[in-house]
């Protein structure tokens, strides 16, 4: 029975985290023409073209992608709460659930990023599609820290305390609030 758990946790994951980069994508300005983005953008279009229709854009943020989001990662809380036997309690621990898991995709998406970018830095062609995802990704993350970490004898070590935040960000996650939202999950 913990093996159909991991495994509905397992694709309500993998299904999350297409959603969380194609807005991860949208807010970073991320080159459309990259395979990677067109791949994902093809592939989540079924549900994000349909919502278009009623929610329009505000601004520069996609709500229709939002609302996939918030709706997506609020269907993953339910079913594992239901699935693990603690029932649906209420709507609105169900949203800040549904936050704190995509905030912790969001963490894992960026450790994620910063790691292979870091990696691909070495032998990658900066120019290759993947490099150049990568560090739109990674940007963020890492560009506040080279303003305070100077370059150490020709070595960048901002991935390296990038990752330790992240770790740290998320473990804080994980020890503090999820438990508050996701008792099946310590």
């Amino acid at each position: 029975m913990a093996e159909l758990g991991f495994l509905i946790q397992a694709m309500a994951d993998l299904v999350l985290g297409a959603f969380v980069l194609r807005w991860l994508f949208a807010v970073r300005r991320t080159d459309f023409r990259n395979p990677f983005v067109h791949s994902l953008h093809r592939l989540t279009n079924p549900v994000i073209l349909p919502l278009r229709r009623f929610l329009p854009s505000v601004g520069r943020t996609d709500s229709a992608t939002v609302v996939a989001l918030v709706v997506i990662a609020v269907c993953r809380s339910a079913l594992l709460c239901i699935f693990h036997g603690y029932g649906v309690s209420s709507a609105v621990l169900l949203f800040f659930g549904a936050l704190v898991t995509v905030v912790r995709m969001l963490l894992w998406i960026f450790l994620g990023a910063v790691f292979a970018h870091a990696l691909l830095s070495w032998v990658a062609d900066p120019y290759n599609p993947v490099s150049r995802l990568l560090a739109d990704v990674s940007d963020p993350i890492l560009r506040p820290i080279r303003r305070y970490l100077p370059l150490m004898g020709g070595l960048d070590l901002s991935p390296l305390a990038a990752l330790l935040l992240l770790q740290l960000a998320l473990y804080s996650l994980n020890l503090r609030l999820a438990p508050l939202f996701f008792p099946y999950d310590l």
